[in-house]
């Protein structure tokens, strides 16, 4: 099909060029980047929750589902638009980048215009990018368990949340995960945050031993769902709400309630139903800003488990060696 001439869409009081409008980004489902475009307007109210005031990673396809793919982390300095956004960032290297930081749905329709599917926003806002303001709960199902079993493990996280008092915010991470997001309060380090994912993984693992893991190694994993703890390293990105997944069905990385969580199945939500569902029902993350949590209880489990011999984990193999982190090797490849 012709990639057909630019059309102009305005958005935010701003004209967005969409260049070949009719280039075909999803090959199966024959939808091309102006469907993308006017999907991500479609939830533009959701997917400004997601990302606003944040610094965003854009995972791009210039050429659709299929063709070449990159992260972007730096935003260019030439060739973008006057008002784009960004904010500065620091890497786990000490390596800094201007990342695009979204303030309105125009960023949004920008970076789809550049071919980015997947937005990946930071667990900060730009007032604070050393101070994370979202605990992220990853539920990723390992070989022989599905998406069935996060849901089971979620609803073990559910349970945990309850009796500290707090409110979780699940949704289907587009493929066979489930993602539960926090809002805390923007007060600690990312050394800190993750400390008290640890705790708070460990604490339903407990709950479920033989589903749940926080192993890191693959190896020692086995049937079960693992709770990624390292999403909430410094630099770990997880594709936010609203977001588009890089699959030949376009699905949607989809808010819900708790309720309607063991019901769902994740091809239920795409590139087509979900804006149908957003003007039906809503947005079921639309009060998670309205409070924002203490998360020294989950310090204080760190502490304890500690006490009792429950030591740091490891870190993603890019990482610098970080204090405390045990012994950064497969265990089947560790020397005694």
């Amino acid at each position: 099909m012709a990639a057909g001439s630019a059309v102009q869409v305005q958005v935010a009081g701003r004209d967005v060029r969409i260049s070949s409008p009719d280039k075909i980004y999803f090959p199966d489902r024959g939808y091309t980047k102006l469907d993308v475009v006017n999907y991500y307007l479609a939830v533009g109210d959701g997917i400004l929750r997601a990302l606003r005031e944040r610094p965003t990673t854009l995972q791009r396809f210039p050429e659709g589902i299929g063709g070449e793919m990159f992260f972007q982390k730096r935003v260019p300095q030439r060739g973008v638009p006057p008002w784009l956004e960004t904010v500065k960032i620091a890497f786990p290297s000490g390596r800094t980048a201007d990342e695009l930081c979204p303030v309105d749905l125009a960023h949004v329709a920008w970076a789809a215009q550049m071919g980015t599917i997947v937005f990946h926003p930071w667990p900060v806002r730009r007032s604070d990018v050393d101070r994370p303001d979202e605990l992220r709960i990853d539920l990723d199902p390992q070989p022989g368990t599905d998406f069935a079993d996060a849901v089971a493990v979620a609803g073990h996280a559910r349970a945990v949340l309850d009796e500290l008092g707090w409110v979780g915010y699940p949704k289907t991470s587009g493929g066979r995960g489930v993602h539960i997001y926090i809002r805390i309060k923007p007060e600690w380090t990312f050394v800190e945050v993750r400390r008290a994912a640890i705790a708070l993984a460990r604490e339903i693992e407990r709950r479920d031993p033989g589903l749940v893991t926080t192993r890191w190694w693959k190896e020692e994993r086995g049937e079960k769902v693992f709770i990624d703890y390292n999403q909430m390293a410094r630099d770990r990105t997880i594709a936010c709400a609203y977001s588009l997944r890089a699959n030949a069905r376009a699905t949607v990385s989809t808010p819900l309630t708790w309720d309607e969580l063991p019901d769902v199945e994740p091809d239920d939500f795409d590139l087509r139903t979900v804006p149908e569902r957003v003007a039906t029902v809503g947005d079921p993350h639309a009060a998670i800003d309205d409070v924002a949590h203490d998360i020294t209880p989950l310090l204080e489990w760190a502490e304890r488990d500690a006490g009792d011999g429950e030591a740091d984990l490891p870190y993603p193999p890019d990482y610098p060696k970080m204090p405390g982190e045990p012994k950064r090797v497969q265990p089947s490849r560790a020397r005694p």
